[in-house]
């Protein structure tokens, strides 16, 4: 058979009570309406009693719409209590990242964007300081900034909301944006924030890890990407990583090894939720390979 093209692969994500005939149904369902499977993977977590999935199928040969088709996962849905989501080829996010002076990030987003390792739209990048916009301007992505202080910040936070929405962004990505965003923010885009922050969560929360992780001799820093939500740094992690320091390393040395991780665990996490790999449940995530 030939490969099929990337508008003709959709991509299925469930979640349910764990029970018997999920995989069955939902294998007879998309073989009734014509889809080929590509490839499966699941999970269970027998402790919550839950179960996971992710299909991805080939819908080039389907005889029915794709109107019909989510129906009918729909009634499956509805029979094993099932949240679903259902991402169709060819529909590319778009994301809005947030950045205020710290460059690496952004850099490593943009470089791995422009060489075709995280397929989607890069809709703005939004800061609230003017710093960085010769880095957008290199990549020929749209830069706006939102000065905020305290007494504005209510305001600022609105400004940029309706930005997002206006521009159909799926995903804000915050590249080391020094701001914490409001729970009203937050509230607004559930499981479509990705923070990375610069510490192996949960040690060392809050401003200054580096510097905290020196002052307690660890002899291993990391990195955790997770979704923001209103409790800060609390959020379900998706990807972290560490590299090894020891009583040698000032904070200067800290930083510089951090860094390198922020970049790889924030691209690792937006590359999963681009790619429809990520299932968020409770305060965790299962991540399909």
């Amino acid at each position: 058979m030939s490969t099929p093209g990337s508008d003709s692969i959709a991509t299925l994500l469930v979640s349910c009570p764990d029970q018997r005939g999920i995989v069955a149904a939902l294998a007879q369902l998309l073989y009734g309406h014509g889809a080929n499977i590509l490839d499966a993977d699941q999970h269970t977590d027998a402790a919550a009693g839950q179960f996971f999935q992710r299909i991805r199928f080939d819908l080039s040969q389907i005889h029915t719409d794709r109107t019909t088709l989510e129906r009918a996962i729909g009634e499956v849905a509805e029979r094993f209590r099932m949240s679903w989501r259902l991402a169709w080829g060819g529909a590319r996010k778009r994301l809005a990242i947030f950045v205020s002076k710290y460059d690496h990030c952004l850099y490593d987003l943009l470089l791995r964007h422009r060489a075709g390792e995280i397929a989607c739209d890069v809709a703005v990048v939004v800061s609230n300081h003017p710093d960085l916009k010769p880095v957008a301007d290199q990549f020929g992505v749209p830069f706006e900034v939102f000065p905020i202080t305290r007494e504005n910040k209510a305001q600022q936070e609105a400004r940029e909301i309706e930005r997002i929405d206006a521009l159909g962004v799926d995903l804000v990505v915050l590249a080391r944006y020094m701001q914490v965003l409001s729970a009203q923010f937050v509230s607004r885009y559930p499981g479509r924030i990705i923070n990375i922050h610069h510490s192996f969560l949960p040690a060392f929360m809050g401003g200054k890890p580096y510097h905290q992780a020196h002052a307690r001799g660890v002899k291993l820093i990391g990195a955790t990407a997770h979704y923001a939500t209103s409790d800060l740094d609390e959020g379900p992690i998706i990807d972290q990583d560490v590299a090894r320091c020891s009583h040698r390393d000032s904070v200067a040395d800290l930083v510089r090894k951090g860094r390198d991780l922020e970049k790889v665990v924030l691209a690792r996490a937006v590359r999963w939720h681009v790619d429809d790999r990520i299932l968020v449940y409770g305060n965790k995530t299962v991540v399909f390979d």
